[in-house]
């Protein structure tokens, strides 16, 4: 493969240029430099400290009309505590997701001196392909239970004489009716089971279909994912009040005083003593919140209103990585057309929807080489064309992407931000002897935790944000990142569930 590849220039050289008839480049009317910098002032003139911060506050805003009326957003869960760190066992970990099973065995070691907290003992995943998606009525659940069942297998030394404590970490949308069961209320198109289970008890789908597979399992907690991560990440680290995930999509959950939401959120449940429970885990729902509040652009808005569920999630749609990599393909496809990248001939892959994917953006951003010559050749690889991108090609690729990546690491600090003073604000974290300063929010998701620089930026944002509004007044609000967390903390629910019930 050529690859052509002249001499850097620097941005102000940049010319944009189409291929004629003899495949020589020839510049077109519009300098690709100044729709360049068209796109860095589109996305980054509002990223400014200061309007983040106005931003935080509109939002903060929104939380709270949310916490009132929203039926679809900022929902109370089941779980009214946080973990000791106490406490200990064995428990089987199940995360269902839309493209994977993942069955995990769990250690809790508690606060033991000289010994890890917790341990993944054995973790197995199996993928949710076409075949799956297709079961029908019961044999998604008996399917389940089999993998289950496969993975114990592998366990010689797990006892089955007592029932072994299960924790589930659930992503479908489910109308939760106590820590261990809810309704399910569908789980999409792409799931032939779903008008089957839907209205059905999701614990009870489990266990029965784990009966059916002679195991001897309890189920005693269902979680969603974020509150799965808040839950491990709070085991290990007391000062935990909030989690994230960022990654396709994003969504965060939150510690928050029972009295912070309407009573209307808690609908007909048995709500505990308040000597036993003054705070909820609450489900965000953050991605449908900013619309009114966030700055966007001509190709955020051709995004959307292409979109099958048009201004559903608009945070999501601005920052999480199931869309990044489609806005910038949408900026490429217009200066393709306008400006003369890829001398005018847009490879012919990128003319599909979501073609560009973020992996692929994060490996561009990355790439500090003088000549670009490693993202010519990934790019060539996943967007081959009969004339090869140039230096002036890649540079232009490498600065959009650096932009909307930028922007999105903005706008998730500014919503953790708006979510962890509004939690201050509230009383929602009393400070610990040990870390008088120090709010932890545990992070999960492909893009928070493996986008090249994308946490660090986050918390610098973050602290520069918290410094700004509050000084002294504010604790230090830090992320941490978690590995395994969905498991981790459906085993965690498992295990709080267990010493609760028995």
């Amino acid at each position: 493969m050529l690859l052509v590849t002249p001499t850097p220039k620097p941005p102000h050289q940049l010319q944009a240029v189409v291929v004629n008839g003899d495949n020589v480049r020839q510049p077109v009317s519009r300098n690709m430099e100044d729709l360049m910098l068209e796109v860095e002032d589109l996305f980054e003139r509002q990223l400014r400290i200061e309007s983040l911060l106005s931003m935080s506050r509109k939002l903060q805003g929104e939380l709270r009309e949310r916490l009132n009326s929203s039926p679809q957003s900022m929902l109370p869960s089941h779980n009214y505590t946080l973990p000791t760190g106490h406490e200990r066992g064995i428990y089987l970990a199940l995360e269902v997701g839309g493209s994977t099973l993942r069955v995990a065995l769990v250690e809790l070691h508690g606060q033991g001196v000289n010994q890890e907290r917790l341990r993944v003992r054995r973790i197995e995943c199996s993928p949710i392909d076409a075949d799956v998606r297709q079961l029908r009525e019961l044999a998604f659940v008996d399917w389940i239970a089999a993998r289950i069942r496969d993975m114990l297998a592998m366990e010689v030394n797990t006892k089955m004489d007592e029932p072994l404590r299960m924790g589930i970490a659930w992503s479908f949308p489910i109308d939760q009716t106590s820590i261990k069961s809810g309704n399910v209320l569908g789980m999409g198109k792409g799931f032939h089971c779903s008008k089957f289970v839907q209205g059905h008890d999701l614990g009870d789908l489990i266990e029965q279909a784990c009966q059916r597979a002679h195991l001897n399992i309890r189920l005693d907690a269902i979680v969603n994912d974020s509150s799965a991560t808040l839950l491990s990440n709070a085991y290990l680290d007391p000062t935990t009040r909030l989690a994230a995930i960022l990654g396709t999509g994003i969504n965060v959950a939150v510690h928050l005083p029972i009295t912070a939401l309407h009573p209307s959120k808690f609908g007909s449940r048995l709500m505990p003593r308040s000597s036993e429970a003054t705070h909820v885990l609450v489900n965000t729902e953050f991605s449908m919140f900013g619309k009114t509040i966030l700055p966007s652009t001509r190709w955020d808005e051709k995004l959307n209103a292409s979109h099958i569920l048009p201004d559903y999630q608009p945070l999501e749609y601005l920052i999480a990585g199931g869309y990044m990599g489609e806005i910038v393909r949408l900026i490429l496809v217009e200066a393709t057309a306008g400006a003369g990248l890829f001398g005018g001939h847009l490879p012919p892959s990128l003319s599909s929807e979501y073609a560009l994917d973020t992996r692929t953006l994060a490996a561009i951003e990355h790439d500090h080489s003088a000549s670009l010559v490693p993202s010519c050749i990934l790019f060539q690889e996943r967007h081959p064309s009969s004339s090869p991108p140039l230096y002036s090609d890649m540079y232009f690729i490498r600065q959009v992407t650096r932009s909307v990546s930028r922007r999105s690491s903005a706008y998730f600090t500014a919503g953790l931000h708006a979510l962890s003073s509004l939690l201050e604000d509230m009383g929602g974290s009393e400070p610990l002897p040990n870390r008088p300063n120090h709010v932890g929010i545990g992070c999960d998701g492909s893009v928070i935790n493996k986008y090249p620089g994308y946490m660090a930026r986050c918390q610098d944002l973050m602290d520069q944000l918290t410094g700004l509004e509050g000084g002294q007044a504010r604790r230090r609000v830090v992320l941490e990142k978690t590995i395994d967390s969905a498991v981790v903390g459906a085993g965690v629910a498992g295990a709080m569930a267990a010493c609760c019930n028995g």
